[in-house]
């Protein structure tokens, strides 16, 4: 019997025998664990398992798949056991696995679902899902500025369970306005008779219902928070993102960009191993036909020098390693600018300032490879002067490939494009056809020396 058979066993054993033996699964396996044995399970299993589970542990169980493999999951379900699982759910969660579904799967849904859920998902619905709108739960806990700590604390205990997080307290004014937050630890440690305007901080940072999921990560990060709350231009109180959807948003941003270098635009939560074989060529084929182009260009380039090669035939040896040292160069620029970008560690005023940086550093890596390419082909071929024309080209194109391999990706963050869609394919196409151009004008200018 397999890992994966054996742990569909336990599970199984457990929910089948619970009733008897009063056994909470949860007790004894976690709920991370459980949804990590399910994803391993066929379609006909899952359906098994959750026909099992009460609809709060089929909540639980569920937030810790992939919107994908939720999306997959509820699909198979009857629409009013659905709707029982996803009241046991934080709303932003809803409203993501709901956005996942087919449009008349999701309404059905929702027309199951009690009115107070309902508002709460479709007004986050109509936010984009990439901004802090789309990010934030409505599951917060707020008290007017006028509350007594002794009132807040007993108001506390019955707001406290269905709460996204209770380690911040916000603090409104009598429009609803955001005014001051207090931790926990402020508010068990002050006075009963103090109001929460004595102890709230004032200086709250926050975010607009509209700003983008990564500058909103960005902040969270730069300021450790557990979370942050978000307002509409009026400063009115709308919800709060806390830190386990800013890790979720910064896997998706890593992943989208580890995608794009790689000149592929499939999607980070989509299902690798069931997404379609026509989806998945769709998403990679755009790129490749860039460096297909790219390939036959630089095949005319070599074409176009046939009797340049033709003369000295050594000169087609040396043809790989200029090329894929320039690749390896332009590559190693654009994805360290990339990152540096996406993280906040180059700013726009420091583009440039990055980008002289590192065409010196471009004339370093030119010189240590030229040299010792020069070196290489005069021993190997017994032509000082051939070591000459590859260690010249191999110079010039390192340090081509380097300033290439920022210098691209600049220019499209200033066109407002994201420069991991650039920094792959068009980095590599552009480096191989301006390295194999440099290499044969410098061979056709020395060739009656060789």
């Amino acid at each position: 019997m397999t890992m994966e058979k054996e742990a569909w066993m336990k599970i199984l054993r457990y929910l089948k025998i619970r009733d008897k033996a009063r056994t909470d699964i949860l007790d004894d396996i976690l709920p991370q664990d459980i949804a990590e044995m399910i994803t391993e399970m066929e379609p006909v299993e899952q359906s098994e398992v959750f026909e099992l589970l009460n609809d709060e542990e089929a909540a639980l169980i569920l937030g810790e798949l992939e919107i994908a493999e939720q999306a997959n999951i509820i699909s198979t379900m009857a629409d009013k056991r659905s709707a029982k699982i996803l009241h046991f759910m934080p709303s932003d969660d809803v409203a993501d696995l709901l956005g996942g579904l087919e449009n008349q799967k999701a309404q059905s849904i929702l027309k199951n679902m009690n009115k107070e859920d309902v508002d709460e998902v479709t007004g986050l619905l109509n936010y984009p899902t990439d901004s802090a709108g789309g990010l934030m739960t409505t599951e917060y806990i707020a008290f007017k500025e006028t509350t007594k700590v002794k009132q807040a604390l007993s108001k506390l205990r019955e707001l406290a369970p269905s709460a996204e997080t209770v380690y911040y307290l916000y603090t409104v004014d009598e429009q609803e306005r955001l005014v001051g937050v207090i931790s926990l630890r402020e508010l068990i440690a002050s006075p009963d008779d103090e109001t929460l305007s004595q102890i709230m901080r004032t200086n709250i940072l926050s975010v607009n219902v509209e700003t983008d999921q990564e500058e909103v990560a960005s902040i969270v990060q730069k300021y450790d928070f557990l979370a942050i709350p978000v307002v509409n231009s009026e400063n009115k109180l709308l919800g709060i993102i806390t830190v386990d959807d800013i890790m979720d948003v910064i896997e998706e941003e890593t992943t989208e960009d580890i995608y794009h270098l790689v000149g592929t635009s499939e999607k980070e939560g989509e299902s690798l191993v069931h997404a379609s074989v026509l989806a998945t060529a769709k998403a990679r084929l755009p790129w490749l036909i860039v460096c297909l182009l790219g390939g036959l260009i630089s095949g005319f380039v070599i074409d176009s020098y046939e009797d340049t090669l033709a003369s000295v035939i050594a000169l087609a040896a040396f043809i790989p390693v200029i090329m894929d040292m320039g690749g390896n160069v332009g590559s190693q620029s654009s994805t360290v600018f990339v990152r540096g970008v996406a993280t906040g560690e180059i700013m726009p005023k420091d583009m440039f300032g990055y980008f002289f940086k590192d065409f010196k550093v471009g004339l370093i890596m030119g010189i240590v490879c030229g040299v010792s390419v020069a070196g290489a082909a005069a021993l190997w071929q017994g032509n000082p002067m051939l070591g000459v024309v590859v260690g010249l080209a191999m110079f010039c194109t390192v340090t081509l490939a380097a300033t290439i391999g920022t210098l691209i990706p600049i220019f499209f963050v200033r066109l407002g494009v994201d420069p991991a869609v650039t920094a792959g394919p068009f980095v590599t196409t552009i480096k191989d056809v301006t390295g194999l151009m440099i290499y044969f004008y410098i061979a056709m200018t020395f060739m009656e020396y060789l």
